[in-house]
């Protein structure tokens, strides 16, 4: 029996997280020992290397100011668990998420016993316990965030009314694939029969794997760039004024509550996935709805402001086209002042080439720090080596203790330097405790 908050935590987090081969077999069978609760449902559900949370953090907001119930299932979470799982935007109750991994955990058991594999994986079981809050919470729709990959992701259970690839890029790899093609290939795998898919700006080999798999299911793409365009209006602006082109809206502009130049096409790919959502249910879309929307979004630890003058900036960049990303943001929006990074990255990830990229900016003044991880199989990486082979405008310095290096660093700071902590988003997890109240 788990009868609190920390017993349900520590339940979830000590299952395994990967099983040797990928099959929605045991998700299914798991559901329907819950009564398949994911059915009766609508959904919106996203892929993507990057941006995935991003856009249905907008999506939530236009949806939620058009007036639906709106339900929403993303990871890693930020803070607390429970941010994992919302409706309407407010996080699950520590009592809800007790009784319904007690729920859960006694089909686990069973499982346990029963498939020679073992019972349901971490994902699996975080995955279940959302799908028996929602069955409760009956929204108009769900957002349903994949959680790697696509094709055999424990979220795949479900017929989406639109289904959104934000980005193809380099990540996971081990469980995707070593080409653009191969990750293509996993994350088309949340495309079904007759559905619309919303695509966002993708490599060419990328496309085409998206393009080809759609046409087989007779799902129609809208891609970015061809059936819909977004542009930002003034340069230098940190939250950009966008103008959209889309079909049923033509000429839509409006200021985005996120901040950083990639929130451009993320939005674009937001609002054309939220159009073809409403379309759906024959609702009408309401522009004013929209603005209100994307301009109030908030997604914490995606270019988050925690500070406003000197600014200081959270930003989640994970991965190489996260980092490429940020790179942009600096480029676009910073180029005229002093650029402070404070960074610690996963030794599982690409950092060599993320540092690289970082310190290949004339403005920017690097620290690389150490941070504990999720784990002992995923540690921090040891970046102080990688520092002295990566050419950069201001010696990289070299802090292990990342509370004492951004102490360091934000003394210095100028009422006009920006301060950015970036890398791993278990790293901002970390280190947003100290401007958060939660």
């Amino acid at each position: 029996m788990i009868s609190t908050y920390e017993e349900a935590l520590n339940f979830i987090h000590g299952r395994t997280k990967f099983k040797k081969i990928p099959t929605l077999k045991r998700m299914r069978r798991f559901l329907a020992e819950l009564g398949n609760p994911q059915d009766g449902l609508r959904y919106i559900h996203v892929t993507g290397t990057n941006g995935k949370g991003s856009a249905v953090a907008m999506m939530r907001s236009m949806l939620l100011a058009s007036g639906l119930d709106v339900g929403s299932f993303t990871s890693p979470f930020i803070t607390r668990f429970n941010e994992r799982i919302e409706y309407n935007a407010k996080q699950i109750s520590d009592e809800d998420l007790v009784r319904l991994t007690n729920r859960v955990a006694k089909v686990v058991a069973k499982l346990d016993q029963e498939l020679p594999e073992g019972g349901p994986t971490e994902f699996e079981i975080d995955t279940a316990i959302m799908f028996c809050y929602m069955a409760e919470k009956k929204p108009d729709v769900v957002l349903l965030e994949v959680g790697i990959g696509g094709l055999f992701d424990s979220t795949n259970v479900i017929i989406p009314a639109v289904s959104v690839i934000t980005t193809v890029g380099w990540d996971h790899m081990k469980y995707l694939g070593n080409t653009l093609a191969e990750i293509a290939q996993q994350k088309a795998g949340i495309i079904k029969d007759g559905k619309p898919v919303v695509i966002g700006n993708l490599p060419e080999s990328a496309e085409r794997v998206v393009r080809s798999t759609a046409a087989k299911l007779n799902s129609t793409v809208y891609a970015l760039g061809d059936d819909f365009k977004i542009s930002k209006e003034k340069s230098h602006h940190f939250y950009a004024e966008i103008k959209y082109q889309g079909p049923g809206l033509p000429n839509f502009c409006c200021q985005l509550g996120l901040g950083g130049d990639y929130q451009v096409e993320n939005a674009g790919v937001a609002l054309m996935a939220t159009q073809q959502f409403l379309n759906s249910l024959h609702l009408p879309v309401d522009r004013t709805a929209l603005k209100k929307g994307l301009a109030s979004t908030c997604w914490p630890g995606r270019l988050e402001v925690v500070n406003d003058s000197p600014l200081v900036l959270l930003d989640g960049a994970h991965n190489l086209p996260g980092v490429q990303a940020l790179v942009k943001t600096i480029k676009d929006d910073f180029s005229d002042r002093d650029v402070y990074l404070l960074v610690a990255i996963l030794a599982d990830k690409q950092y060599d080439l993320m540092l690289g990229e970082l310190a290949s900016l004339g403005n920017v003044h690097i620290t690389v720090t150490h941070f504990a991880g999720p784990g002992p199989k995923r540690p921090s990486a040891d970046l102080a080596t990688v520092a002295k082979e990566v050419p950069a405008r201001y010696p990289i310095q070299v802090n292990e203790q990342w509370q004492l290096a951004f102490q360091e660093i934000a003394s210095q700071l100028s009422s006009e330097d920006v301060m950015i902590v970036t890398g791993s988003l278990y790293f901002i997890s970390e280190v947003r405790h100290l401007f958060s109240d939660n």
